[in-house]
């Protein structure tokens, strides 16, 4: 047996069918295409906490529930009690287990652009899914397009990313109430970016039963831990926490998550800083002959070049040492846009320097 005939033979289509999600190498490179936090701790509290890692039983399985730390996610993002939570390995794995625990004919929705693993795990468990595009004209939901695709195809889940990834933008509340009344199924809003957007949907959970919001520590400036949650409804987080896999937290995240989230004033500041300089680096954009940036409320920017040189223009960026990511292959309304995390000061000025002397270039 050949080996191709052999992975055709063992896998689902579904799976043979797919593109690996690929993570460009950043060795060497100013790294501005992960929309991670980028600033580190200070020496003094890295020793706190490495001081609260010495005793940490590594030779004993970690608490299955993690009942210390959801009790300080509660305290943190002020979660109502009469709402349960469920933690997972990032949130791409809660966004798995909502949609393994789906029947086969389930159908997903979410606005396109949007978050890539909404598509790519409903694609690969053979999930019907459909993406609504969004305006062109600034990103917006079309609600009226978003509600008669739920009236046609029934979603079991509808996904909505608040503020969106990649495009930044934070959609209409109003628009997003009126897709939570109109869902027969589920509607997770997805807020990973919360802490730079100052709105949220958490005081909504009170008013719908179909209603989870899902979160992620990763942007907040703990991508290294991969921690994420949902929280909602006790009755629908008690069904996915049927099909969570044991112990899928470890201790050290458990430990060093806890001990973060009780030192808020740093992320807060560290937040304030990026929501600032993200102002800056948007202005520096448009004063750019041939840019067009797009207002953001995470702590990343669109951007869009004149057509047909985004390609050319991040290649330029990488070769001065910058990363940052190309949102063109995409294609559809992502046509000729790159995407920039928004980093210290002197990654900022090294980011600009650098998308200057490539438009020049041009």
């Amino acid at each position: 047996m050949t080996q191709n005939s052999l992975t055709s033979s063992l896998f689902r289509k579904e799976v043979l069918a797919m593109s690996a999600y690929k993570v460009a190498d950043a060795g060497g490179l100013i790294k501005l295409d992960a929309m991670e936090n980028p600033y580190g701790w200070p020496e003094a509290l890295k020793t706190r906490w490495l001081e609260t890692l010495r005793d940490c039983p590594l030779n004993r399985y970690p608490d299955p529930e993690a009942q210390q730390l959801v009790q300080t996610i509660r305290m943190h993002d002020q979660i109502p009690g009469q709402h349960a939570i469920l933690l997972g390995n990032g949130s791409d794995e809660i966004i798995q287990l909502l949609l393994m625990a789906l029947p086969p004919t389930a159908g997903v929705l979410s606005p396109a652009p949007g978050f890539v693993m909404y598509r790519q795990i409903s694609h690969c468990l053979g999930l019907d899914y459909h993406g609504v595009p969004l305006l062109a004209d600034g990103f917006e939901l079309d609600l009226p397009a978003m509600l008669a695709a739920i009236e046609q195809h029934r979603p079991a889940v509808v996904f909505i990313a608040y503020p969106n990834n990649p495009t930044g933008n934070l959609f209409d509340p109003v628009a997003i109430h009126r897709i939570i009344k109109a869902a027969k199924g589920l509607v997770i809003i997805d807020e990973a970016y919360a802490p730079f957007a100052d709105a949220s949907f958490i005081t909504a959970l009170e008013e719908y039963d179909n209603l989870l919001l899902m979160r992620t520590l990763s942007k907040l400036g703990l991508a290294g831990l991969r921690l994420g949650y949902i929280a909602g409804n006790p009755a629908l987080i008690e069904q996915l926490n049927k099909i969570r896999l044991p112990y899928n937290i470890n201790c050290l995240t458990q430990l060093s998550a806890d001990f973060a989230l009780t030192h808020k004033a740093l992320f807060d500041q560290q937040t304030q800083a990026i929501s600032a300089n993200r102002t800056l680096v948007f202005n520096q954009l448009n004063a750019m002959d041939g840019i067009t940036a797009y207002p953001s409320s995470a702590n990343f920017i669109l951007f869009r070049t004149r057509q047909g040189q985004a390609d050319k223009v991040y290649e330029s960026v990488k070769r001065q040492g910058v990363l940052i990511k190309n949102i063109n292959p995409q294609g559809g309304l992502l046509s000729d846009c790159l995407r920039v995390t928004i980093g210290t000061d002197s990654e900022n000025s090294a980011f600009i320097s650098a998308l200057r002397n490539s438009l020049a270039g041009l």
